[in-house]
């Protein structure tokens, strides 16, 4: 595979200003970039929005490994201090959180946990207010992507591990796979995001929304990432593993979309920054495409299914370009 020249046969992603895009086959790396006057390197640094969501389920489904507690328990049972405000289905597990299935009523958005506040309760106080506005529909009943489920997971994550969301986040994914350069601080290989012709001022991430998108990365960091969850087979295997219904509008697992030869795959965005991820577990194979324009995921979807479709024979590109982050 000829990576540079699948990039470069991407029409679509000629206005782009930067691209990065690179695959991992058992261990072996090829990367390649586009755009930004020769100025942006397979090192540069996007924002990934919602592929942080990866490193969160990763980092709980470790951590309840570690202490011994099953994915199937009830959320209520490992956040007791939410307990007198608890009003969502007291069934409703971490691994329905997790899975997008959770059926919880979507009314807590973005400004709401913001005017939280930055202080080491803040993703606590996050989560109260998702469990305070109940459920919908019955857990499991229906898939829907919401990141208050994800709140409530970051949680959960701080409190099984005696710290802060970010602390045990570093903990349990970041330095076990070598993520040097992976955080929620803007690192000096940052690549500025892109609104068509007019460059974005630097936009602040609320802490309170950080276990649903908050990360900056690269694309040689996000391969890592990905080797390192091939190479945890129990972890993959539980991940992997569907949470949804034939109904439901997507095959979703902890944290991934399941296409339909197995691979694991989702898209995420911010303004000014796309990113796209892909993994075929039973090739070792792992794919990432990262841009600093939102607006370039149709030819970043193009892209990554073209990469992987020798692997699987899938045309995965619409699967990709439909997700709903």
């Amino acid at each position: 595979m000829d990576l540079q020249k699948l990039m470069n046969e991407q029409a679509g992603l000629g206005a782009v200003p930067a691209v990065v895009a690179g695959a991992s086959r058992a261990g072996t790396r090829t990367t390649a970039t586009r755009g930004a006057a020769g100025g942006v390197a397979p090192e540069s640094s996007f924002r990934i929005a919602s592929l942080t969501k990866v490193f969160t389920s990763a980092a709980l489904v470790r951590t309840l490994r570690d202490k011994g507690v099953p994915p199937a328990t009830p959320a209520i049972d490992l956040l007791p201090a939410l307990a007198p405000d608890w009003r969502a289905d007291p069934r409703l597990s971490v691994e329905q959180l997790l899975g997008q299935v959770s059926g919880l009523r979507e009314s807590v958005d973005a400004g709401m946990v913001k005017a939280l506040g930055e202080g080491d309760d803040a993703h606590l106080e996050a989560a109260r207010l998702v469990v305070r506005a109940g459920n919908e529909r019955a857990p499991g009943e229906r898939w829907s992507y919401y990141n208050g489920n994800y709140f409530l997971a970051g949680a959960i994550l701080a409190s099984l591990s005696g710290t802060t969301y970010e602390k045990a986040l570093q903990a349990s994914t970041l330095t076990p796979w070598n993520l040097s350069r992976t955080g929620f601080a803007a690192p000096p290989t940052a690549v500025p995001g892109w609104d068509g012709t007019t460059e974005l001022p630097p936009l602040p991430y609320p802490r309170t929304r950080r276990p649903s998108g908050g990360l900056w990365s690269s694309v040689p960091e996000l391969l890592a990432a990905g080797e390192g969850l091939l190479a945890d087979h129990a972890l993959l295997a539980e991940i992997r593993r569907p949470r949804t219904r034939a109904e439901d509008p997507m095959t979703y697992g902890l944290g991934w979309a399941v296409g339909p030869s197995g691979q694991l795959y989702l898209n995420g965005r911010l303004p000014g920054y796309r990113a796209a991820m892909v993994l075929v577990p039973d090739e070792e194979y792992v794919s990432v495409a990262v841009a600093d324009e939102q607006n370039a995921l149709p030819a970043l979807a193009t892209l990554l299914s073209a990469m992987q479709q020798a692997l699987t024979g899938d045309d995965i590109a619409g699967l990709i370009n439909d997700f709903a982050a």
